[in-house]
């Protein structure tokens, strides 16, 4: 039985008690940590559990005796609280985004490293039915090559999000939603295609002047032969989100669609296109089994399954960071205004901490701090 603990009772927290909680033949929530006074014990009572509240996390890691942790604060925590957990022996999963800044990333793989325990970033995506049947597509080859990659990471948030005291700050967020929101799509697009070669790409903020972050952001990734496309957006009414691959037999696309032209003589696209193609994507999606948990309960259930194997989970600590390797690209390329090759070396001024803090422009000043979001 795996004792676990969880740093951190915004939110978030909820979706990793519920997800422990669901497996309770392998795992007991046996402490909670919050460094706002009696936070953590509010929520064990909240959910039900027995659990010790801890208003000190290094207290909590120090003395819970504990197998697993899950680390739910402000990004700019991440690094260390991981670092403090692996050094402990102790498991991690830290939520998006790894860490602001590549450095930090590479500090944490190396204190995993010394460990000997295992890290994951959380990565709820992945554990979607709809998501792992478009991964299942992509590599089966029945596509192609690939020739270009829309992807929309398109949310909506209103003026008071970025009231609560860490959000839209470079120092204490790490960036706006290209960090915060896209790191999802980003991190399927690397799970799709794996990493590209070239980014440019342009940033904004076009509704949010109480923020110093982008509330958007557009990028253009360039892969062997392909190109993708990314919009990062907190502006987008309908958060109408997609994932659409053109291949060079066909086009699959979240919400679902397939399609596949044929040519005809000329080379333009012939009567019915190629419906024998059509079925056999379609044949994927039909055969294939649904995840039997998924989002967080998914990731969790693939690392409690990958501690008792000895193996790695899917969603590793390696492609955390290569995710947030992505973002720094593209927060180098659209504040520098360049095409930034990956990947990025460690001389790089971008890869170290404090950089962006430094060099990202202040599209507007905070206008309010609070200390909880407004309910």
């Amino acid at each position: 039985m795996l004792r676990i603990g969880i740093i951190g009772t915004g939110g978030i927290a909820n979706a990793h008690v519920q997800g422990y909680l669901a497996f309770p033949e392998h795992c007991e929530i046996v402490a909670l940590a919050d460094v706002a006074p009696g936070r953590a014990a509010q929520k064990a009572e909240e959910f039900g559990i027995s659990a010790v509240g801890y208003d000190d996390p290094a207290q909590m890691i120090a003395e819970a005796d504990l197998d697993l942790v899950s680390i739910a604060t402000p990004p700019s925590t991440h690094a260390q609280l991981t670092i403090a957990a692996l050094d402990a022996g102790i498991h991690v999963l830290v939520e998006k985004p790894m860490a602001p800044s590549l450095e930090e990333c590479e500090a944490m793989l190396a204190a995993q490293e010394r460990s000997g325990k295992l890290l994951s970033v959380v990565a709820q995506n992945r554990f979607r039915d709809d998501l792992a049947t478009l991964k299942e597509v992509v590599d089966s080859g029945l596509l192609g090559s690939i020739s270009h990659v829309r992807v929309d990471s398109a949310w909506w948030r209103g003026l008071p999000y970025y009231d609560l005291w860490w959000r839209g700050t470079w120092e204490k967020e790490g960036g706006g939603c290209t960090l915060n929101h896209a790191i999802h799509h980003i991190d399927l697009l690397l799970w799709l295609l794996g990493s590209p070669a070239e980014v440019t790409a342009m940033l904004a903020n076009a509704q949010h002047d109480n923020s110093e972050v982008e509330d958007l952001s557009v990028a253009v990734f360039r892969y062997e032969r392909g190109l993708a496309q990314l919009t990062s957006s907190v502006v987008h009414h309908g958060e109408e989100q997609e994932i659409v691959i053109q291949g060079q037999h066909a086009r699959v696309s979240q919400p679902w669609k397939v399609l596949a032209e044929s040519s005809d003589a000329a080379g333009f696209p012939a009567r019915g296109g190629d419906p024998e193609r059509v079925a056999a994507i379609e044949a994927i999606v039909t055969n294939r089994e649904p995840l039997a948990h998924r989002g967080h309960e998914g990731q969790i259930e693939d690392l409690l399954a990958a501690i008792r194997d000895g193996r790695e989970p899917i969603a590793d600590g390696r492609a955390g960071r290569d995710a947030i390797e992505v973002v720094t690209a593209i927060y180098k390329a659209g504040i520098d205004r360049e095409f930034v090759s990956l990947p990025l070396s460690a001389s790089d001024p971008y890869y170290r901490a404090g950089r962006l803090v430094e060099h990202a422009p202040h599209f507007f000043e905070k206008t309010a701090s609070l200390a909880e979001a407004a309910s």
